[in-house]
């Protein structure tokens, strides 16, 4: 099933969303020609045309679902192309000139097209905001009621006029940008802007017409009536009217890029070129845009607005790349980029006293949650994940599409937060005590790391926009089809929390505890590592990982006995350690003399530890000087754990067996 398929049989499996509006950041399912808009100004009118009021909108209400054109909706970059009833100023004052407008004034514009659908029998609300518009007082009524400020000249301020008063009522002010730009010293955005929608009052009734759902069946009925041209739409095999252009806005509002784009052709030199209007030019293939694929008007509207509200409802958006996963009847599903501490165990860690029993259950409400997800969607649903990301500003690109059976999609999501799993430590969450006070916490979890988080620990917080979205692209195939993981990517990670020196604690305990899952993951089916110690593993570089570990332990347990703090030369030379082990290991084993010493009777058990571990090693692989693999973090990470979690009791010099501790 193709994407565009895919998405438009989800639009129609979820005809019941349609227009509803949950939280203010989301993004409703729209109806086929309309769009939405954030508006700062809202004109309440009577049924005959009379101004009543107006008022600001506060932020959290400001989104609107409004009627729209196929011009209109695709950015508005080129040309004049009002929407037919909610717009901004520029359109919709005639006024505009009057109090100070300087951009291109499209009035006539909106008029002609607001007039031809109230012609066509329009309902009363919509001839309402027609007779009050022609009437060319929207700026000056708004001015006289406070909602818009001008000066003594009739002119509108660019700037607020006079300080504001801190409990004051938020005005246009503090909606839109305001002011000259320093780098250019144009004026930026000013009152003017303003984006206005429309209340209708008719009788007792009130009606909000960006919500009336005779309104909206009555643009997409005109709207329709429109279309003259019939052809093969590519994606239901079916005539129907042609679209002429697509939608945009699929990331967010500002999105400007576009999935599906043509434009017009031209002639050069005896050459026939068509021009997408994004800088792409296609030379002799094609004479029209049409003859290269047709999609039509109502399959792409629903695909594209279906696209864009799963994105909202339950995607993964950085910068320019937006991933979603979703289910065709419009079920939700797992998200291959999910952060599991956030989906799937935070509902767990809203009281300090469930924190200690978070971590031996993980592994359970994993599987309780897939079981929940197999139940709701069923196994032979099927479920498409997606990305996509912008090849220009105007050019979007699919980097990744799968399509796939629910059972298997959930399979491959729950095997990989199984074989990628790790403990970490490096979510910070408030929870309340005992006493009901809050405090911070960084509570332990078992899980995969999300992807976002293998990037920064691969190459650091402040990694480019691109690369980060490079590495998350190049982890899709891994979750989603169950591919290796790179390998030059393990191989970074590992370096990185090989750096212990030159990393904050936080960062390299979370570099630390990603750089373990990832190699656990990559050695998957090669090799099983379990995530607590194993005494009886005998590979190199575990054991000279758990060497490091033991000098570490003991170095930081006689530090904090002495109230010193600085770092252990276990730290220090970790890097070193990690290229050479064999003469770095005598280096640092000379270095514990003196912590021998402060340990007293207690330092035979550490001597009878490390005598331990290196009775496991054949002399072949003690001497090497071979660098290790990311294994011996692993071997490092669980003898500490051990060693601290369970804070064994040391052994006296009298007794040298572990068993009497």
């Amino acid at each position: 099933m193709n994407w565009i398929q895919s998405l438009y049989e989800t639009y129609e499996n979820c005809q019941n969303m349609i227009g509803v509006v949950g939280d203010e950041n989301d993004v409703p399912l729209l109806p086929i020609c309309h769009t939405t808009q954030k508006a700062q100004i809202e004109i309440t009118l009577d049924a005959k045309g009379n101004f009543r009021r107006a008022r600001v909108l506060d932020k959290n209400e400001a989104r609107t679902i409004i009627p729209c054109t196929e011009k209109s909706a695709g950015g508005r970059t080129s040309g004049v192309a009002p929407h037919p009833l909610c717009d901004k100023l520029q359109y919709l004052a005639a006024d505009y000139k009057k109090f100070g407008g300087e951009k291109d004034h499209y009035f006539a514009s909106y008029m002609e097209l607001l007039s031809a659908w109230v012609n066509s029998g329009a309902p009363q609300k919509v001839r309402a905001v027609y007779e009050y518009v022609q009437k060319g007082n929207v700026i000056g009524d708004l001015t006289a009621n406070g909602v818009l400020f001008a000066n003594e000249n009739g002119k509108l301020h660019i700037v607020r006029p006079a300080p504001k008063d801190k409990n004051a009522p938020k005005d246009i002010f503090d909606l839109l940008p305001g002011g000259i730009d320093p780098n250019n010293g144009k004026l930026k955005s000013w009152q003017a802007d303003a984006f206005v929608r429309w209340r209708v009052e008719i009788g007792d009734n009130v009606a909000e017409v960006w919500k009336d759902p005779e309104v909206i069946q009555s643009w997409i009925d005109y709207y329709l009536a429109t279309k003259q041209t019939k052809t093969l739409c590519y994606v239901t095999g079916k005539e129907v009217f042609l679209a002429d252009l697509h939608p945009a806005k699929i990331r967010n509002d500002g999105d400007k890029a576009k999935l599906i784009s043509s434009g017009k052709s031209t002639s050069s030199k005896g050459k026939i070129t068509i021009d997408d209007g994004c800088g792409f030019t296609f030379l002799g293939r094609f004479t029209y845009p049409d003859q290269a694929a047709t999609v039509g008007f109502e399959t792409t509207q629903k695909a594209h607005s279906a696209l864009r509200w799963l994105i909202s409802r339950q995607g993964y958006v950085k910068d320019d790349l937006a991933v979603v996963a979703w289910a065709v009847s419009g079920k939700k599903v797992p998200q291959p980029t999910v952060d599991p501490f956030d989906e799937i165990y935070s509902d767990a860690l809203s009281e300090e006293s469930q924190i200690a029993d978070t971590a031996q259950d993980m592994a359970i409400r994993l599987r309780n949650k897939i079981a929940g997800y197999r139940t709701e969607i069923g196994e032979r649903e099927d479920v498409m994940v997606m990305a996509v990301d912008s090849a220009t500003p105007g050019r979007l690109s699919i980097v990744y599409y799968r399509a796939m059976k629910g059972s298997e999609f959930l399979e491959r999501i729950e095997k990989w937060h199984e074989t990628c799993a790790w403990r970490h430590t490096y979510h910070l969450i408030e929870v309340k005590d005992e006493k009901g006070k809050t405090k911070k916490i960084y509570p332990p979890f078992y899980g995969a790391p999300a992807p976002a988080d293998i990037a920064e620990a691969a190459y650091g917080n402040h990694l480019d926009d691109k690369l980060k979205k490079a590495t998350i692209k190049r982890l899709l195939p891994c979750i989603v089809d169950g591919q290796p993981i790179p390998r030059d990517l393990v191989e970074s990670v590992v370096r990185r929390a090989s750096n212990r020196a030159g990393l904050s604690g936080y960062d390299w305990s979370k570099a630390l505890t990603i750089a373990c899952a990832l190699y656990r993951k990559y050695k998957h089916g090669k090799e099983e590592f379990e995530m607590s110690l194993d005494e009886t593993r005998k590979t190199r570089d575990y054991l000279f990982g758990r060497l490091l570990a033991i000098a570490d332990v003991l170095e930081e347990r006689t530090l904090s006995e002495a109230e010193k703090n600085r770092p252990t030369n276990a730290t220090r030379y970790m890097q070193q350690f990690s290229q050479r082990p064999f003469s770095t290991w005598k280096q640092i084993h000379e270095l514990l003399t003196p912590y021998f010493m402060r340990q007293g009777d207690n330092a035979s058990y550490y001597k009878w530890l490390i005598a331990q571990v290196e009775d496991l090693f054949t002399p072949e692989d003690f001497i090497s000087n071979k660098p290790l693999t990311g294994e011996y973090l692993l071997g490092y990470y669980c003898q500490r754990q051990k060693m601290w979690e369970k804070k064994e009791k040391p052994v006296s010099d009298a007794n040298d067996n572990p068993n009497s501790k």
